[in-house]
């Protein structure tokens, strides 16, 4: 997958070797792009307008579990093959997701076609703004793909429920990386969500989501690996992610298996759960 020499991850795709596979039938494009309201950008309407041709729209919000009272709390996993399959996807394909400014939202959904058992699961370095900046061919086109089956293999392992979560946080059973701005972590900025307190798990690791990548571009494996050592992380030992809604913590998720870890987790209800409850505890400032 074009990741030069083993030197950057196995699970990122350059425009160059998805533009060469535009017309693979067994490639398929997913545009997971989703953003905060701050942002002030709309992923439907930017979907709309102009995509890589032959992408699905992905809705992080839609295709959640609407009953858990928290935003993008994971699907179960007939409700997850149910989306994708009506999508044209099937869990053998060759999945390249992208988002808007690369390596933001796209690790969230690439984590969810991986742990529902779809292991040809790749982002698209760059996003689509590269894509664009690039003069690379888009469509306005929304594609009818046939409905496939998609059979679900889901990895319950890979996710952290409150009760483990507090397990963890009160033991000190696993690091927590938190992919929240430094001042949300900090507890120096408000929380985006109302009546959320702000500050970090007792324990965590800052490891801000923007750090894993430059230009919208994963790091390589070098400097995946100096970003994890300059927050404290042991790699050695096991990682659980959070963020604010279980969304950019995947982004921990893909540095993490980039590198060959395997024993992390992400914890799915995130800050939104977390900080959101009374009787959790909370700790303030950049340690």
């Amino acid at each position: 997958m074009n990741n030069e020499n083993n030197k950057r991850s196995a699970f990122v795709v350059s425009p160059d070797w998805l533009e060469q596979h535009l017309d693979d039938p067994e490639v398929k494009i997913v545009d997971a792009a989703w953003y905060l309201p701050a942002q002030k950008r709309d992923p439907t309407a930017e979907y709309q307008a102009a995509h890589i041709p032959g992408a699905v729209f992905f809705d992080q919000d839609a295709i959640a579990d609407q009953a858990s009272g928290l935003p993008h709390t994971l699907p179960s996993p007939e409700a997850f093959a149910d989306a994708v399959g009506a999508m044209g996807i099937s869990e053998h394909d060759t999945i390249v997701v992208y988002d808007g400014p690369g390596i933001f939202t796209a690790p969230r959904v690439w984590w969810m076609f991986r742990i529902m058992g779809a292991k040809n699961a790749f982002v698209l370095d760059g996003g689509m703004d590269g894509w664009k900046a690039e003069g690379r061919p888009t469509s306005a086109e929304v594609p009818s793909p046939a409905p496939r089956s998609f059979h679900a293999n889901f990895d319950a392992e890979a996710v952290t429920s409150f009760e483990r979560m507090k397990d963890i946080v009160e033991n000190r059973l696993a690091q927590v990386a938190d992919a929240r701005s430094a001042g949300r972590f900090a507890g120096e900025e408000a929380e985006p969500r109302a009546g959320m307190r702000s500050g970090h798990m007792p324990g965590a690791r800052s490891l801000p989501s923007g750090v894993f990548s430059e230009a919208g571009k994963l790091k390589d494996l070098d400097g995946l690996r100096q970003t994890f050592a300059n927050a404290g992380i042991d790699l050695t030992k096991p990682v659980v992610s959070t963020c604010g809604s279980g969304v950019t913590a995947a982004i921990i998720s893909l540095a993490l298996q980039s590198l060959g870890h395997t024993n992390n987790t992400l914890y799915d209800g995130s800050w939104s759960e977390w900080g959101g409850r009374s009787d959790t505890p909370v700790a303030i400032g950049r340690e």
